[in-house]
């Protein structure tokens, strides 16, 4: 507990003011772009948000190695990807709301350290319920992650910078995901997918360990009530809004069609005429490259045009990029995968950050809330696709993410409409 407090935990994080219900810390100046606080916060998010989309993804481009290992059918092996989603998802309900009443800091290193942890064990385990059991526990503990890292950074952030914070965040994600899907594809084929895991594993727990270091404590963190009663009334409010709840049906199309188009892209590409090997699968992860632009330049964008427009635009050019995968032309599935994944964390991006803009209290339930969406469109749609998969090869798995997409594009013309409100600090 000691080593926890003297490296910035919540328990020496801003001296407060007890008012009823709420502890409301005494006025600090936010931290902003170029300080040398702003880029301690960069490293050390840009850190955890790698390590969590390692560890949460390093198990999609070995699906197939998964099927033929323990003899499961492709929808069955992508369950040791949704398994994690779903159970992310769950927690999501419980770690937002924890984070506001105990703080963001101390919340985001135990389940970085855990899912670690979980990550190497699952490793060592020799049957196909274990590896389920594993991997849904590495998704519970990264449930202390996604939801309070967006928290911290709507609160610690200068509001000015926000968006451009949010979307260096979100690029430390699609470099996460990048790497752990090409370090299990990689490593797979020259030992085997133990070996890749457990490696993903370790390099996770440095990068938690360094968060842990250097991610300064919350200064503008306001410590809310666990009780029901409060949890309830924060929850009606959410819904009463105009925008939240069709932001929460943004998250589940977004990272339903994400996932769905990454799990079942593989099987396809290592299938005639292409025969591509485990590796090479392994390496088009380098795609995800393209949410590190994409993302910081979703949040500059949205400044000057406003979020609506550019919500719509990435979504746009999701779909463009799912179309061209459903060329033979390995060059054009490829730069359909580009744009895609462009889209996709443009969409993220400015989805998350809206998120902070519109809700006026219990910022991280809010957050919760849009992630517990995000995440259960992973594990329905992600397993959905499979039997569309399954039934009309990759024409019906173009053709159910092209419907998500399409609805998304009409809920964020519904968004674009609603006026923009002020930041509430």
């Amino acid at each position: 507990m000691n080593t926890l407090s003297r490296s910035g935990a919540s328990a020496h994080e801003t001296p407060a003011v007890k008012t009823p219900g709420y502890s409301v810390p005494a006025r600090q100046p936010f931290i902003k772009r170029g300080t040398p606080q702003f880029i301690r916060v960069t490293l050390a998010l840009f850190s955890a948000g790698l390590a969590t989309f390692a560890l949460l993804y390093c198990v999609q481009p070995i699906l197939p190695v998964l099927s033929q290992e323990f003899g499961v059918s492709p929808a069955t092996s992508s369950l040791s990807l949704s398994a994690a989603t779903g159970l992310m998802a769950l927690g999501l309900l419980a770690t937002g709301p924890l984070s506001d009443a105990v703080g963001r800091k101390a919340v985001m290193v135990v389940a970085l350290l855990l899912a670690s942890v979980f990550t190497i064990v699952s490793a060592f385990m020799t049957g196909w319920q274990g590896i389920l059991i594993f991997r849904a526990l590495v998704g519970l503990s990264l449930s202390g992650v996604a939801a309070v890292a967006m928290t911290y950074l709507s609160e610690e952030i200068h509001p000015s910078v926000v968006a451009f914070s949010m979307g260096l965040y979100i690029s430390g994600n699609s470099i996460g995901g990048m790497s752990g899907r090409l370090i299990s594809g990689v490593l797979t084929d020259i030992f085997n997918w133990r070996v890749a895991v457990g490696a993903i594993g370790v390099v996770a727990l440095g990068a938690a360990l360094m968060f842990w270091r250097i991610l300064p404590a919350s200064r503008h963190f306001r410590a809310g009530s666990l009780k029901p009663r409060t949890l309830a009334i924060n929850f009606r409010l959410h819904f009463r809004d105009a925008g939240l709840p069709m932001l929460f049906i943004e998250g589940f199309l977004l990272m339903g069609s994400f996932i769905t188009l990454f799990n079942y892209i593989g099987y396809r590409l290592l299938a005639g005429p292409w025969y591509l090997s485990q590796s090479t699968v392994g390496l088009l992860s380098v795609v995800y490259l393209t949410g590190t632009y994409s993302s910081p330049k979703a949040g500059s964008l949205s400044g000057r045009f406003g979020r609506g427009p550019v919500l719509m635009a990435s979504m746009a050019l999701m779909l463009a990029g799912l179309l061209l995968t459903w060329f033979s032309s390995l060059i054009l599935i490829l730069g359909g995968m580009m744009l895609f994944t462009a889209g996709f964390f443009a969409s993220h991006s400015t989805a998350s950050a809206w998120i902070g803009r519109r809700a006026r209290r219990a910022k991280g339930q809010a957050s919760s809330l849009y992630l517990f969406c995000y995440y259960v469109g992973s594990s329905v749609a992600g397993t959905v696709g499979g039997f569309f998969w399954h039934s009309f090869a990759w024409t019906g798995v173009v053709i159910f993410i092209a419907t998500m997409l399409l609805l998304g594009i009409f809920v964020a013309q519904r968004l674009r409409k609603l006026p923009e409100l002020s930041a509430v600090r």
